[in-house]
């Protein structure tokens, strides 16, 4: 401790404080200022004109009427821009020979998917540019769309004829040629001898990312630098690769990212909209604006997961796991987006989650289709990964007649063998799995909820309860840039930040981590107030301009505190470090006898004492400085993490099914989560809760769907069921902590746990339900009428499972890809 002045008190501790978030007072009164707030002097808007068809030659197109339309200044199409830049980017080669069709922002003799831009009409209000798209006439010759998956992967037809092939890229990791583990072949075949062998095919249904603010960009090139405003999560990784696609210098051109509301990995993009926005701009010298209806958010809007899982699992007949092999075809859609490629293959490393697997391999198809194109969707292959093993380790429950949380036991890894090397070459370096499922099970009464669900059983209740667990783990913060590097990332995973110390005391941080709702307002305030000994109203945190935060990596993987948030850190300490040398000089002692607490250096065993913002003063006077010293406090710091984070948990639910009409309630929630250290436990309750009621909504509610000709029929949140509030119950969400050992805050991640874990609770809860009654699968999402599928074909002695349809968003069955069959055609009705 350091000796303080009599009159001086140290600050409360504010890492750990639930600080209500500084954002909340602008965004909750609406002095916000999203993309579609900025209106500019002579600012025109677009208007993008959308194929209807999901696979067509462009035979002509007629743009005289649109022309001559009200306020209509100019019409462009494919042919005219596309000179004007290159290939929208894909940042993520998974292999050296993936192939990729070309991808113009807006379509020049060809669209691959329903919604992609053929034209695009410049006009001088909103509603006179989508008025005049309406006259645009296109001349189409169609081809056959390439819709399911599992027929694409097997193909002809292709969704792009010049590829000759669906199959972009095959990316393999087997344990045996990587040393990490024994051949999973061998495994199997033991297995077969003496063990047990699960075999499974699960569908990842296709979803959207229903953020609040639909996408919008503002671009004004009339000054020297061209400055666009756009809803985004990357806008360093965007100003990158505009200026790349579209041949600018990116010193000529600057991004903000105003308050962005929501993204879930949405706005992890380079969008087609975003580039003609600029390429409209420019040739027009004027302020242009695009914004986004919700229509047009969710048809041409990157989506997210679309995977069929085929997965073999080998374990003794006493429940010890042998072996995992996953063969996974994964739909890329029409075109390879920022990360869509690398998207699965982020899931290869966490298919094996908390369990000692001793043989593993994963083989990864990345498949095209005639279908918007996917990309990352919070998780971003983690929670496929995740659904996978814990409904196998599920399934393999009820086939050894196990209870599901003692086969986890058996398997897990247990705390004493922390760091802990996977079978697939990942670290763990902290956990305990032990803590926090046994915590659960307290908050969740098991023991109760079992015996109840026996009475229901035994009395044959029309009502019957099930249980689901998910216990996992996940890899945040993507990073480290050698481990990208080895996965052929077309970038890196480090951040930057800036602590500044200004003359008045007071702080300003700058971060390369732009938010879109995280609250990094707030916790890098703590953090800085904490590190500094200033107090926390004093911190300003500035982000999402590349002008002002120079350096960045952006907002994606749960990467903002256990990376950019540690390099927030180091900066700090760079500021202190100066600090004390200008301390030591002024109070004449050696820096070695310099205690720092509290904001405030005192010379050891004495009652000399400086404030850090005295300090600052006196270093901006530049009066009485060391020599050689430069007279500011001013720090930057870059980090680039050694390791991820690997926050996990053991999430329980309880379903009530009602046998007679296939109804679902879930009716007991409860999370115990270990995100490392908590920063603000406040921010991490919302996190968890939003992404509860996002992995709950895949298990319960969402699909996007499609019709036989490949148009989208979910195109409204009329037919896409978003849950609302009235659709969940109240959580039961509590924690225990293991620091991570690979960063000085001994931070994990927390925004994607919640969607990662509670999907496969809520299903796995679900059949656990009805598995006694001869149900084995379910597809997601487990409407009541697949529910009553299952029932009635389980009473009808058809196979105990269902395939999947969906009645309140179509009219019978669907394929494997969420198409609906040829003779049938949406229709809408009641919610999950």
């Amino acid at each position: 401790m350091t000796a303080l002045d009599e009159t001086t008190t140290a600050p409360a501790a504010e890492i750990g404080s639930p600080r209500k978030r500084k954002e909340d007072q602008r965004l909750i009164t609406g002095r916000t200022r999203y993309t579609d707030n900025i209106t500019l002097p002579g600012m025109l808007h677009l208007g993008m004109v959308r194929s209807p068809l999901a696979h067509a030659t462009i035979t002509g197109i007629q743009t005289d009427d649109a022309k001559a339309s009200p306020g209509v200044v100019a019409v462009y199409t494919g042919a005219d821009l596309a000179a004007a830049h290159g290939s929208l980017p894909n940042a993520w080669p998974v292999t050296p020979d993936q192939k990729a069709p070309e991808h113009h922002a807006v379509a020049v003799d060809r669209v691959a998917f329903a919604g992609e831009i053929v034209a695009v009409v410049v006009a001088r209000s909103p509603r006179e540019a989508r008025d005049a798209t309406e006259l645009v006439e296109v001349d189409y010759d169609d081809l056959e769309p390439v819709l399911d998956l599992e027929a694409a992967a097997a193909g002809p037809p292709y969704a792009h004829p010049d590829l000759g092939t669906n199959e972009s890229a095959t990316w393999i990791f087997d344990s045996a040629e990587a040393g990490t583990g024994s051949d999973v072949e061998a495994a199997i075949d033991q297995a077969r001898g003496d063990g047990v062998v699960i075999e499974r095919t699960y569908r990842q249904q296709r979803l959207i990312p229903a953020f609040m603010e639909p996408r919008s960009t503002v671009v004004d090139p009339t000054s020297e630098q061209i400055t666009m405003w756009s809803a985004t999560q990357v806008p360093h990784i965007l100003r990158l690769m505009l200026a790349l696609t579209c041949n600018i210098s990116e010193s000529k051109l600057r991004v903000i990212a105003p308050d962005v509301g929501g993204g879930f990995g949405g706005k992890l993009q380079v969008t087609p909209e975003e580039v003609t926005t600029l390429l409209v701009a420019n040739r027009l010298g004027k302020p242009v604006k695009y914004t986004e209806t919700r229509s047009e958010s969710l048809v041409a809007g990157h989506h997210g997961r679309d995977q069929v899982q085929r997965l073999t699992l080998s374990a003794t007949k006493e429940g010890i796991v042998t072996g995992l092999k996953v063969d996974l075809l994964a739909n890329m859609g029409a075109y390879l987006g920022l990360v869509t490629s690398g998207v699965p293959v982020l899931g290869a490393f966490m298919y094996n989650s908390i369990y000692k697997f001793p043989a593993y391999r994963f083989t990864c198809h990345n498949i095209f289709t005639n279908l918007t194109w996917t990309d990352a969707y919070r998780g971003a292959g983690r929670p496929e990964a995740t659904f996978a093993i814990e409904r196998l380790m599920d399934d393999l429950a009820a086939e050894l007649q196990m209870d599901p949380i003692e086969l986890r036991r058996k398997n897990w890894i247990r705390h004493e063998e922390f760091p802990f090397t996977t079978v697939a070459g990942l670290e763990y370096d902290s956990g305990n799995y032990e803590a926090a499922t046994d915590k659960a099970l307290e908050l969740f009464g098991y023991d109760e909820l079992r015996s109840e669900q026996q009475r229901r059983r035994e009395s044959n209740d029309p009502v019957q309860l099930g249980i689901g667990t998910s216990t996992f783990t996940e890899m945040c913060g993507l990073a480290p840039s050698r481990v990208l590097g080895s996965l052929a990332y077309g970038a890196g995973g480090w951040e930057n930040a800036q602590v500044r110390m200004l003359p008045s005391g007071k702080v300003e941080v700058v971060t390369g981590a732009s938010a879109h709702g995280q609250g990094h307002e707030t916790a890098w305030s703590q953090i800085v107030a904490d590190r500094l000994g200033v107090a926390f109203e004093d911190v300003e945190v500035l982000h999402g301009d590349t002008q002002v935060s120079v350096k960045g990596l952006d907002t994606y993987g749960s990467r903002s505190l256990s990376v950019g948030g540690i390099a927030v850190v180091k900066a700090a300490d760079k500021v202190i470090e100066k600090a004390r040398h200008v301390a030591a000089h002024l109070m004449e002692a050696s820096e070695d006898d310099l205690e720092f607490s509290g904001g405030r250096f005192s010379v050891k065993g004495t009652d000399k004492g400086m404030a850090i913002g005295e300090i600052a003063l006196a270093v901006f006077a530049a009066h009485n400085l060391p020599d050689g010293m430069e007279p500011t406090l001013d720090s930057d710091a870059t980090y680039d993490p050694v390791n991820f984070s690997f926050p996990h948990g053991t999430h329980l639910a309880a379903m009530e099914v009602d046998t007679e009409t296939g109804a679902v309630k879930l009716r007991k929630y409860v999370c115990v989560d270990d995100v490392g250290i908590v920063v603000n436990p406040l921010i991490v309750e919302g996190q968890v809760h939003g992404g509860l009621v996002q992995g709950i909504a895949q298990a319960l509610f969402e699909e996007a769907v499609y019709d036989d000709q490949g148009t989208l029929v979910t195109g409204s949140f009329v037919d896409y069921l978003v849950p609302s509030a009235a659709d969940v119950p109240d959580f039961i969400t509590d924690r225990t902590e293991t620091p991570s050992t690979t960063n000085p805050l001994g931070v994990k991640g927390v925004g994607e746990a919640g969607t990662i874990a509670s999907t496969p609770a809520i299903v796995n809860g679900v059949l656990d339900a009805i598995r006694h009654l001869g149900v084995q699968d379910l597809t997601m999402p487990c409407t009541p009428s697949r529910v009553w599928q299952a029932l009635q074909s389980r009473e009808q002695g058809e196979p105990a499972s269902v395939q999947p349809t969906n009645p309140e968003q179509t009219s019978g069955n669907l394929n494997s890809s969420g198409v609906i069959s040829p003779e049938q055609g949406p229709r809408t009705e009641g919610g999950a």
